[in-house]
């Protein structure tokens, strides 16, 4: 299991609870994964106060952590079972992930830019978060070597739904992912693959930063 932080603020952490449940977060498992997960060891130290405030804040390399209520949002639309592999795309800080992995059998996230896929995967190791494994790559092709995916998550907003991923999905997989143009309005969707093709059904509107092709040259 993973470790439990030092002074650990129960007020905040009860807040932040209550916050998701009033904003509509209903599944205990979701609820339960977003309490397991220390947030402050996933924000830039200069955010620390605001952790767990519902906002996205910035992370290295021009990313972001999303906000919390996003993030219970797509977990919780994408019905994680406990013997689901998932996929991630866009690691970030690891932080999606680590919600991810108190509930699936185990998380594939792949991300860009190495400093960043360094940078969680040393967190998520420290913290205990054993059946994660972060890959350096390009996202909009996923990773095919470990498919197929009960379940795919992309966090960052692609202008298209990406062929690849869904390719890597299995029969009856779901598929949760933001929409839209990269400088304009952004819908996140929930995928379902079937026997007659995609089924999608339109969620809440959002902004996420752009999904892009290849792995980072600079970072």
């Amino acid at each position: 299991m993973p470790k439990q932080p030092p002074g650990d603020d129960s007020v905040g952490r009860m807040q932040f609870l209550l916050g998701l449940r009033r904003r509509g977060i209903s599944d205990p498992a979701v609820l339960r994964a977003m309490d397991e997960v220390p947030r402050e060891h996933f924000v830039e130290s200069s955010f620390m106060d605001k952790a767990y405030a519902d906002q996205a804040l910035p992370i290295a390399c021009g990313q972001t952590i999303s906000q919390p209520y996003v993030v219970a949002f797509m977990t919780e639309h994408l019905d994680v079972q406990p013997t689901h592999r998932v996929l991630e795309v866009g690691t970030g800080s690891g932080y999606q992930a680590a919600v991810l992995s108190r509930l699936a059998r185990d998380v594939v996230s792949v991300e860009r830019y190495r400093t960043l896929a360094d940078a969680a995967r040393q967190r998520l190791s420290l913290l205990g978060y054993d059946n994660v494994e972060v890959v350096v790559g390009d996202g909009l092709a996923g990773v095919p070597e470990r498919a197929p995916y009960d379940r795919v998550i992309v966090t960052a907003a692609a202008e298209t739904v990406p062929d690849a991923l869904v390719g890597e999905l299995i029969d009856g997989g779901v598929m949760v992912l933001p929409l839209g143009p990269h400088a304009g309005p952004q819908q996140l969707v929930k995928l379902t693959k079937g026997e007659q093709g995609i089924k999608q059904e339109d969620l809440i509107g959002v902004r996420f930063v752009p999904l892009l092709p290849g792995k980072a040259r600079e970072l």
